[in-house]
């Protein structure tokens, strides 16, 4: 087990320095870099835009950025800048230089890619380009809001999914599982933005009641409540983003379910088990269950990272949540290339762990699973 375990924490290190390396590679020939987007903001182009995208203006570009812009217009054509960087036209060679130390584009890529994965390596992640703040106070400042969308979402979807699925295999045929099976697929079918927007006309003040709030995570004076009532609080607020999350995730997991029972259940150990006078019961959750369940945890890693990282981007927009799937939207939009990649660094090395962790929970099942002996 634990040569095993060595095994895959190995071969962690090429797989995440093979996302990164293709990542950065993608990044260097991305159109509208930092030190463009820096020219935007400094020029007053594209402002408005950008703000549009990112919900607020990122303010006075040379207040924040410590770079002297004294000598940034050109006085005459022997000071304009021959650059490659769009409208960087009539500015001088010395601001767009001192743009390019500033964001590290001074040097060769490979170096700055080395030194990246070097800072990495000891968690080191810098600060944002046009946030004045570090990118990892930045990612725990987001963290709750993700959390909390994806830990509920998929506790609440395998919690339902799973008991409904297995009833589902048991009655196969009857009017419960044909009317269940057409639920569930008209959920799947609906897009979730869809019925997040349908949850708020209905239910968040829009044409009909006024039940729900519309943003955030907690209420204002949160932290004066007491706990009963900031449990209570809490919870209000995550109703209908989760309800919105998990309608589409009920589908996959309960039919995943029902067809895993099945197949179980049509096997020769159910039948002797069956023969020995063994309860159904005793057959269905003793034998069974252990069994049929493989595939079902073999699923969990990916949609717990789906839900807590990627999924949750147009929930978090719709319900003005402001999570981690914001966070990278905006990262990719304004270019601020420390925050996608620590983003992308912090998430990969998440799942493959969690991958780790879910065979693992295999071997915990079902003894018989051995990663160790096939080499894997």
């Amino acid at each position: 087990m634990a040569a095993y375990i060595l095994r895959r924490l190995l071969l962690m290190i090429p797989t995440v320095l093979g996302i990164m390396v293709v990542s950065f590679l993608v990044v260097q020939f991305a159109p509208g870099g930092p030190v463009e987007q820096a020219i935007a903001r400094f020029s007053g182009t594209e402002v408005s835009a950008l703000s549009r995208v990112t919900g607020s203006a990122q303010g006075d570009f040379s207040g924040q950025s410590g770079v002297d812009t004294s000598g940034a217009s050109a006085a005459g054509s022997g000071n304009e800048v021959q650059s490659t960087y769009r409208g960087a036209r009539g500015l001088s060679p010395r601001f767009i230089a001192q743009l390019e130390a500033q964001y590290g584009f001074d040097r060769p890529p490979v170096e700055r890619f080395f030194k990246m994965m070097g800072d990495y390596l000891r968690f080191d992640f810098g600060r944002s380009y046009f946030r004045d703040i570090s990118v990892i106070d930045l990612v725990k400042e987001k963290m709750p809001v993700s959390i909390s969308l994806g830990l509920w979402m998929t506790l609440i979807s395998y919690g339902i999914s799973i008991p409904l699925g297995i009833a589902k295999a048991v009655r196969d045929g009857s009017r419960f599982d044909i009317w269940t099976s057409g639920v569930v697929i008209v959920g799947y079918a609906i897009p979730g933005f869809l019925f997040a927007i349908l949850l708020i006309v209905l239910f968040a003040g829009g044409s009909f009641w006024s039940l729900f709030p519309l943003r955030g995570l907690t209420s204002p004076g949160f932290a004066a409540m007491p706990w009963y009532q900031q449990i209570l609080d809490y919870a209000w607020h995550m109703t209908l983003p989760i309800a919105a999350m998990a309608l589409g995730a009920f589908a996959t997991t309960t039919l995943l379910t029902k067809n895993s029972f099945l197949d179980e259940i049509r096997k020769q150990y159910v039948v002797t088990a069956r023969a020995k006078g063994l309860s159904e019961n005793r057959v269905l959750y003793g034998h069974v269950f252990r069994n049929a369940m493989l595939i079902i945890i073999a699923g969990f890693p990916g949609a717990f990272i789906g839900a807590f990282f990627g999924g949750s981007l147009l929930i978090e927009t719709i319900f003005s949540l402001d999570g981690l799937g914001l966070l990278g939207f905006q990262s990719v939009v304004t270019r601020d290339y420390p925050v996608v990649f620590a983003t992308l660094y912090i998430f990969s090395l998440v799942g493959l762990v969690l991958g780790l962790v879910s065979d693992l929970t295999y071997m915990w099942i079902d003894p018989r699973i051995d990663f160790e002996t096939r080499g894997v």
